[in-house]
């Protein structure tokens, strides 16, 4: 888009790519905790366009719509960074819920109900479920589970709010991994997988994963976060 001088109109561009910062922000909210502003991100995802709009050379050869997405990407994360918005303790926890979950499994030789993870960490369904809000979903699976790095070797946001290239399902290149991550998706509660799919593959937001299924958003973040820290667990063996 261009203004009658020739020039690239920057306010019809950053109209025109509001929607790409509004996705990227929703589903970068899925791996936060509720601390974190939607809006704060999509501000600073704007700047991030801005910045896009500012540093983009066509002769590079990479679509405008490619380069803008890391842009808006890195400028939210720099700025989550900034802010240091997951603490140790929220940490430790979703350690717990896995840890929980692992010892079900083995023990019952099936997915454990909710009512189940709640009892094995000792607190009441409804704390439980908090907890699962608290700690929010995060990756399928953690680049250093695989490279045998120590947790504190890299910053817990770059290990689990990483970008798309280095999402762990677009670097799986072996192909017994990737079978892994099949069976234990296929494992997961029925009402679990549906929201699996329609979060990864068909790139729905929470929000909208909610109206379909007509519950709160709040509590398909639950079931998010449950559905991941199932797979973390399922996963740890590789």
């Amino acid at each position: 888009m261009y203004t009658a001088k020739g020039q690239l109109d920057r306010n019809a561009l950053i109209k025109q790519y509001q929607p790409l910062v509004r996705k990227l922000a929703h589903h970068m909210m899925a791996k936060l905790p509720p601390s974190v502003e939607v809006d704060d991100l999509i501000q600073v995802g704007l700047i991030g366009l801005s910045e896009a709009l500012t540093r983009f050379e066509a002769s590079q050869g990479v679509q405008f719509e490619t380069f803008a997405t890391q842009r808006i990407r890195g400028a939210m994360l720099d700025e989550l960074r900034e802010n240091d918005w997951m603490s140790r303790g929220s940490r430790k926890s979703q350690k717990e819920i896995e840890v929980a979950m692992r010892k079900l499994e083995h023990r019952l030789g099936r997915s454990p109900a909710e009512s189940e993870i709640a009892a094995e960490l000792g607190m009441s369904l409804s704390d439980y479920q908090s907890l699962l809000s608290k700690v929010r979903g995060t990756q399928l699976v953690y680049l250093e589970d695989m490279s045998g790095r120590n947790e504190d070797d890299d910053t817990f946001l770059d290990r689990h709010v990483a970008d798309s290239e280095a999402d762990p399902l677009n670097m799986l290149r072996d192909q017994r991994l990737r079978q892994s991550l099949v069976t234990a998706i296929k494992g997961l509660p029925e009402r679990e997988q549906l929201i699996m799919s329609m979060y990864y593959e068909q790139d729905m937001n929470l929000k909208e994963i909610a109206a379909v299924m007509d519950v709160t958003e709040s509590r398909i973040c639950q079931l998010h976060s449950q559905s991941i820290a199932r797979l973390r667990a399922k996963m740890r063996a590789h």
